[in-house]
């Protein structure tokens, strides 16, 4: 059976606040463990004021303090934004304290723009040493070395398990060569999908942490009770999407009733392309619709981002999910 877990990228609503979004953040993952979901991740992303997850593993710490057995992780910690030690400190520190539920996603692409990149303290270049940077990390992670004079504290033994994240061959090849999990964001960013699920697997290696390929893949779902309720909802994604091709982000719209005023023909075209794995409607379009993606795929997991306006018709988005996947 195909896992399911959520990706969840805090988002701030029109007119609301971050704290707003935490608190949302928080109330879906306790639903979502109830539903049985298997994972809860979070990203990192700075300078947006629409996502309030840009300190990733306090987030995930808050999140994995409220609830009970979901695992709970990084999708994904912007590692040329960080020192590998840092970061196996910070995880080191979540599972001391979250024992067997903390995933660590990485991914090579900073989670923001240049100007905000180098306000972080950080050369454009450093996306370049992610291979070697994956490394030491997995290797302050791992158990204490003869002669290591550096040690994660904690963090040094964790084997806090890695996850690859990409959205071309560049990822899955590194997964495949360091024999590690490997997450595809194809929920917006569709197009290399089936090729490097192809390469991933060709090309794994069994390690350590992982003895043959497994692949997770990104959609977005928007269920409602309706298709038409559904398609209305999907407005406020297709709005953030056009949004960002002008270069106009802000904070998540709420739904209209003609997004067709809303875009022009070519920000349609992009948007759609962008958006070409979302699966919106009623319980059964959305069960046609994704049975066909994960057929197509293979993969052992899909991970669903959701943004929907509406807290209340964001659960009951989820909940629909749980029940066309338990179906």
């Amino acid at each position: 059976m195909v896992a399911l877990s959520i990706l969840d990228l805090a988002f701030v609503v029109d007119g609301a606040a971050p704290v707003d979004a935490l608190h949302n953040t928080l109330d879906l993952a306790q639903h979502a463990e109830r539903w049985g979901y298997r994972r809860f991740w979070l990203a990192e992303h700075h300078n947006m004021v629409g996502i309030a997850s840009a300190a990733t593993s306090i987030v995930i710490g808050y999140v994995a303090a409220g609830t009970r057995a979901i695992r709970v992780g990084s999708g994904g910690i912007m590692l040329p934004n960080h020192a590998p030690l840092v970061v196996a400190e910070q995880f080191g520190t979540l599972e001391a304290l979250y024992p067997g539920r903390i995933d660590l996603g990485l991914g090579r692409a900073p989670g923001t723009d240049q100007r905000t990149l180098r306000a972080l303290r950080r050369d454009h270049t450093s996306a370049d040493a992610f291979p070697q940077d994956v490394l030491e990390l997995q290797a302050f992670l791992g158990p204490l070395q003869p002669g290591q004079f550096v040690q994660a504290v904690p963090g040094t033994g964790s084997n806090v398990p890695l996850w690859i994240l990409g959205s071309s061959l560049y990822g899955a090849q590194l997964a495949a060569a360091l024999g590690l999990p490997y997450a595809f964001a194809s929920h917006f960013a569709p197009d290399d999908l089936m090729q490097a699920l192809a390469v991933y697997r060709a090309n794994f290696r069994p390690s350590a942490q992982l003895a043959a390929p497994y692949a997770m893949v990104g959609a977005n779902v928007i269920a409602a009770d309706t298709d038409g309720e559904a398609r209305r909802l999907f407005t406020s994604a297709q709005q953030a999407f056009t949004n960002l091709f002008r270069g106009t982000r802000g904070q998540l719209l709420p739904p209209i009733d003609d997004i067709e005023t809303y875009w022009t023909p070519v920000e349609k075209a992009q948007a759609s392309r962008m958006l070409a794995c979302a699966f919106v409607g009623s319980a059964a379009t959305v069960r046609t619709g994704l049975t066909q993606f994960l057929a197509d795929t293979g993969a052992d997991e899909v991970i669903v981002a959701a943004a929907i306006y509406d807290h209340v018709a964001r659960l009951r988005s989820y909940e629909l999910l749980a029940e066309v996947m338990r179906q």
